[in-house]
């Protein structure tokens, strides 16, 4: 395939070239809440882009105008793969250098194309149903040798499923806000009895999250040759947790309060056509998983990730470098497991892969596991950090890459405010 080139100014490294086309929402002094694409640091108005019929002949009708008027994602997520894959590679051809439709109607421009800095991102989609896997190895590994069995980390059922818990959606929030630290009961090691108090331990969780299209009947199961049918794309993810609070109360059920208080999603929603030339292979999985979640091909992603933290006084310091490749559970596995007792589908359901961390300490993709439980200092250039302090900024990012151009999801910001 030859190179594709905008006839928009799009920096090298962007992480929206015109290979990507992810979606999102945003509002303007001007303009209320509704859809649009990015391209390098120009926001496209999906809305203007339909009213002056630059999406006629793709299989659009006058009935799907109001998915771009709207405030969220969700109804256009409805439209389902093959109409946002329609839309998707209209626009990279209407921005294609070689495309005069719209590049030379300067008064069409000026509507349809924005500035970044004009413009005010908002959470992209809410989502209909959540669910947190826990899918890598390392990160359960990690964790295992931790709380559990230094010898035998892992529970004996883990590499035979993608093991998962059900969450709440309620307080699932778009990148940028400030999240107050949680309270809750901690038990005191001293006194031997849990006293209630606000988190000492406020952590991150980087993760992946992929989002469904269309929805399937309860009873109902999805194949896993056809997860990929329901999978429109990813979102960048940082599934926040109060360790201290999450240790007492998490037998037998599971985590509660030290993990129902925020997750923050990135502000776009990146599709997996755009993925697909990032495919790799998935680590081997041993002993062999059942029949309904064998996976023939290459089923994860080479997507670097990136975690950073910044205070008001003081810049960024990386601290993690991670990769959605070192998943054990691909997505498709994920989708079969969860649909495979009859659960059915949603359009917007969101799906979290779990801490996504790698074989060695500055890919573990949270503090619990780089300060193994506090035990260890992480440098940061505002000085050390055991867990997160009141005040400090989290900006996760996510991009693949290769010689030729860059597929990315944008930060994903949240900072840390006091206790209320």
């Amino acid at each position: 395939m030859s190179k594709i080139i905008s006839w928009l100014d799009i920096p090298a490294k962007s992480d929206f070239s015109i290979y990507n086309i992810p979606f999102g929402v945003f509002k303007s002094a001007k303009r209320s809440p509704r859809m649009a694409t990015r391209l390098g640091n120009y926001i496209i108005d999906l809305q203007k882009l339909f009213e002056h019929d630059y999406l006629n002949g793709i299989g659009l009708s006058l009935s799907d105008y109001h998915v771009f008027r709207q405030e969220t994602l969700n109804d256009f997520i409805s439209l389902g793969k093959n109409k946002i894959r329609n839309i998707r590679n209209r626009i990279i051809e209407l921005f294609n250098k070689d495309n005069y439709e719209l590049q030379g109607v300067f008064h069409h421009n000026r509507d349809i194309i924005l500035d970044i800095k004009e413009v005010e991102l908002l959470k992209p989609f809410n989502p209909s149903d959540y669910t947190d896997f826990y899918s890598s190895i390392e990160h359960a590994s990690n964790v295992g040798k931790m709380f559990r069995d230094k010898e035998n980390p892992l529970l004996p059922n883990w590499k035979h499923l993608p093991v998962g818990y059900h969450g709440r959606v309620s307080s699932i929030v778009g990148s940028g806000i400030g999240i107050h630290r949680p309270k809750g009961q901690i038990f005191d090691v001293n006194t031997g009895k849990p006293v209630f108090s606000a988190s000492k331990k406020l952590d991150f969780e980087l993760e992946m999250a992929f989002v469904t299209t269309g929805k399937t009947k309860l009873g109902d199961s999805v194949a896993i040759s056809k997860a990929e049918d329901y999978i429109l794309g990813m979102v960048l993810f940082n599934d926040l947790s109060a360790r201290d609070i999450q240790q007492w109360e998490y037998v037998p059920l599971g985590p509660f309060l030290g993990k129902n208080f925020a997750s923050v999603m990135s502000n776009w929603l990146v599709l997996l056509d755009a993925l697909e030339p990032f495919r790799v292979d998935s680590p081997k999985q041993e002993p062999n998983v059942l029949p309904y979640l064998q996976f023939s091909g290459k089923g994860n992603y080479d997507i670097r990730l990136e975690v950073y933290i910044k205070t008001a006084k003081s810049k960024e310091s990386l601290i993690c470098d991670s990769n959605t490749k070192y998943l054990y559970w691909n997505i498709f596995q994920q989708l079969a497991h969860q649909t495979v007792n009859g659960c059915n589908l949603n359009n917007a359901g969101l799906y979290a892969s779990g801490t996504i961390s790698g074989p060695d300490e500055s890919s573990f993709g949270s503090m619990l596991e780089l300060s193994w439980n506090g035990t260890k200092a992480i440098k940061i250039s505002a000085g050390e950090r055991y867990f997160l302090e009141d005040g400090d900024i989290v900006i996760m990012k996510a991009y693949a890459e290769n010689a030729t151009y860059r597929v990315g999801f944008g930060d994903c910001i949240v900072k840390i405010l006091p206790a209320k």
